[in-house]
């Protein structure tokens, strides 16, 4: 859980609170120093889980809910309590997440809180905000661009958890279509928004010809992406435009070149970093995603800088920085693909750190594997949240999967349906691997060759969400809308609270 220091406190008195040690409070929060202060967030190692608190002496729900930086209605709720009269030696759980839903078609949220402020935004039904405080009848909730607003109390449901289920954030990518097999992410979206946290809209790229400008990337209108902001807003989920350096003509060689001109002179960096102000303020996107991955090992230090300079831009004008990078497992070379990415510079400059853990199998001579195997992604976020605080990291997973040829030894890309028509044409039984906690099932074809499909669906995504409630990260990203098993959304409904900003 989080902890927001208030007056008074210490490290000492705050680890002695949750029952941890200073130098586990330090680690956790990557603090050189016992120096704190007010209104400063601390996560504390150890409390996903539901937390229990015994009242003392002096104790009131008051007291208690701002200890916790939580609510006085929400502890009401959380332990059913009739009133605010507590007793000495009570033991209270401690929500860790309020949440308030609105349950009429369209709701206004306000400046202040009453009707004499004015309006700031609108939300529709089943939209989730997160709670922040309660005075008389309304509600101070979080907005997905992180501003604040007020909502009566009149026209929502409150929910609150203890630590039940685990509280994630969930990052989905949305793409156009990509042929027959693979469609739009659309219809993915706009029927689960109540499920998802943020999107980011796979759509621009670096300009080839000039990489210090944007491109789209694909067929579509200013009035479809003015669409896709507005229905994201009202149901309170981020939106941003991924940039990336992917799928030139030239392939990976000409990515790699394109990157080098950009980071190649801090002008350059600065008037990208300007252009990505000027696409975010176009399409009233809340901020940006980087998707960079083709990068020639020496222009490592160059690209860190463009991370820095694109930080310092966008946090002065207040939008949000999220950065989707290959995966490392040490600061040693380990693999040529990842080596270039600074996992510390690059952390520090952003606000959001997308790791992709989808490269484990499915590269071009790859043996048979998950796109993403549990183990595999404890190695790299266990790596991961050494170099940042825990609370920028989003572990991006595969919805996909792949069809190993093991006779040829090609394998070719599979969505959750197209596994499914295999197993059924096949007439296989898909089986659970326990060890890396992913389904698969083997075949052989008209041809007499040996495969082996590993893909991902609803328990797979289960226990990779489990994973990061249990190391603290914030969450994780969906590589993509519309390729994924549709039990995922009741898994998310059902098992998961979806944390919203």
């Amino acid at each position: 859980m989080w902890y927001v220091v208030q007056p008074g406190d210490s490290l000492y008195l705050i680890a002695r609170r949750f029952g941890i040690s200073v130098e586990e409070l330090k680690q956790a929060n990557q603090l050189t120093s016992n120096v704190i202060y007010v209104g400063q967030r601390l996560y504390i190692p150890g409390t996903n889980q539901a937390i229990t608190y015994v009242v003392q002496p002096g104790d009131s729900l008051y007291l208690i809910a701002r200890k916790f930086n939580t609510l006085i209605e929400s502890i009401m709720v959380l332990n059913n309590l009739p009133n605010t009269n507590l007793v000495v030696g009570q033991r209270l759980r401690i929500p860790l997440y309020t949440e308030v839903v609105v349950n009429v078609a369209r709701a206004n949220i306000r400046s202040g809180p009453g009707t004499n402020y004015e309006i700031i935004t609108q939300m529709v039904k089943n939209a989730r905000l997160p709670a922040l405080a309660h005075w008389q009848n309304w509600y101070k909730v979080r907005l997905f661009d992180g501003t604040e607003g007020w909502i009566s109390s009149g026209i929502v449901t409150l929910n609150v958890y203890g630590g039940d289920k685990p509280i994630v954030r969930i990052l989905g990518f949305y793409t156009l279509e990509e042929g027959p097999t693979l469609p739009s992410s659309y219809n993915s979206f706009v029927n689960n928004t109540e499920l998802l946290s943020e999107v980011g809209l796979f759509m621009f790229r670096i300009d080839e010809n000039n990489p210090t400008q944007i491109e789209k990337f694909g067929e579509f209108t200013d009035k479809e992406v003015n669409t896709l902001v507005s229905i994201a807003h009202r149901n309170n989920i981020k939106i941003m435009p991924v940039v990336h350096n992917l799928l030139y003509k030239g392939g990976t060689t000409t990515g790699k070149n394109v990157v080098k001109q950009l980071v190649s002179t801090p002008e350059n960096r600065r008037v990208f970093a300007q252009n990505l102000v000027r696409l975010i303020e176009k399409y009233d996107f809340d901020g940006v995603n980087i998707d960079i991955e083709d990068v020639y090992i020496e222009d490592s230090a160059r690209l860190s800088a463009l991370y820095t300079e694109i930080g310092n831009v966008l946090d002065r004008k207040g939008y949000f920085f999220s950065a989707s990078v290959p995966s490392r497992v040490s600061d040693a070379p380990f693999n040529p693909f990842s080596d270039p990415f600074n996992y510390d510079a690059i952390g520090k400059a952003v606000d959001e750190f997308v790791v992709m853990l989808y490269n484990e199998h499915g590269w071009p001579g790859s043996p048979p594997g998950p796109p993403v195997s549990i183990g595999w992604m404890e190695r790299v976020l266990n790596y991961t949240i050494t170099k940042m605080p825990k609370e920028k990291v989003i572990a991006a997973v595969s919805v996909f999967g792949f069809d190993f040829n093991l006779t040829t030894g090609k394998n070719t890309y599979v969505t959750y349906p197209m596994a499914m028509d295999l197993a059924r044409r096949y007439n296989k039984q898909i089986t659970f691997d326990e060890k890396t906690q992913t389904p698969m099932f083997a075949y052989e074809d008209e041809q007499g060759n040996k495969h082996e499909v590993w893909f991902e669906n609803r328990q797979s995504i289960l226990a990779k969400i489990r994973l990061a409630w249990r190391l603290g990260i914030s969450g994780i990203a969906l590589w993509r809308l519309g390729m994924e098993d549709p039990a995922i959304w009741t898994m998310l409904d059902r098992d998961v609270v979806v944390r919203k900003v």
